[in-house]
């Protein structure tokens, strides 16, 4: 059973990045994210993808070649497949940012999907990380060098929500869907803030100072 995995998607990530990993991580790059591995210095359990952002690399790591034609992103088959080795935890690295926006929104749908599963999941780049409110599953999130929390709704309004040790406080609130994002930049003023809702599930936005 794997316990805890990276996965590596395609936009590219610099050393900094490392600090996500730990000892023992399994470590699947889909397509082009074999490139990031190689930045971080580790080598993939898995390589996953139809090939079309980069070559399909000459290595001995176990290799899924995905047709092109196909329903699932790269990523989303590598999500599917870390849940049936009935992984719990998800870091996912190179997923955000980069020329293709629509991969972006994609995977942050796969990371929604992965949490809804009940896996923990994380997505980050050098500025920010994400994570996922879901009803009943309170999250509690240290200060470290974080400024901005941003809550938003995903899907459909959130209930119940509860904001605790931000600048802007919330209890048992509503946050509408996408249409309004009252939920934007919100600031800790405690070493953890602490975030609840008793209804529809949110992306919560950490991210470091502008300066």
């Amino acid at each position: 059973m794997i316990q805890r995995a990276v996965i590596l998607s395609a936009v590219p990530v610099g050393p900094e990045m490392a600090g996500y990993l730990r000892p023992g991580d399994y470590i699947v790059a889909c397509d082009a994210g074999y490139r990031n591995a190689a930045r971080l210095g580790v080598r993939p359990d898995l390589i996953v993808g139809d090939f079309d952002s980069a070559p399909q690399p000459v290595t001995d790591r176990e290799t899924i070649v995905l047709p092109h034609v196909k329903d699932d992103t790269d990523t989303q088959y590598a999500a599917r497949w870390l849940l049936e080795q009935g992984c719990r935890e998800v870091v996912m690295l190179g997923a955000l940012g980069g020329a293709r926006i629509e991969h972006t929104f994609a995977n942050i749908s796969t990371g929604l999907y992965l949490a809804r599963q009940g896996v923990d999941t994380v997505l980050a780049d050098a500025r920010s990380e994400m994570h996922y409110l879901l009803s009943g599953n309170p999250l509690m999130l240290p200060r470290k060098d974080w400024k901005y929390l941003s809550v938003f709704a995903l899907g459909a309004a959130m209930t119940g929500v509860t904001l605790e040790g931000v600048y802007y406080p919330l209890h048992d609130a509503t946050l509408t869907e996408l249409d309004y994002p009252l939920g934007t930049s919100n600031e800790f003023t405690a070493p953890e803030a602490v975030l609840r809702c008793t209804g529809g599930h949110g992306l919560v936005v950490l991210t470091r100072d502008d300066g």
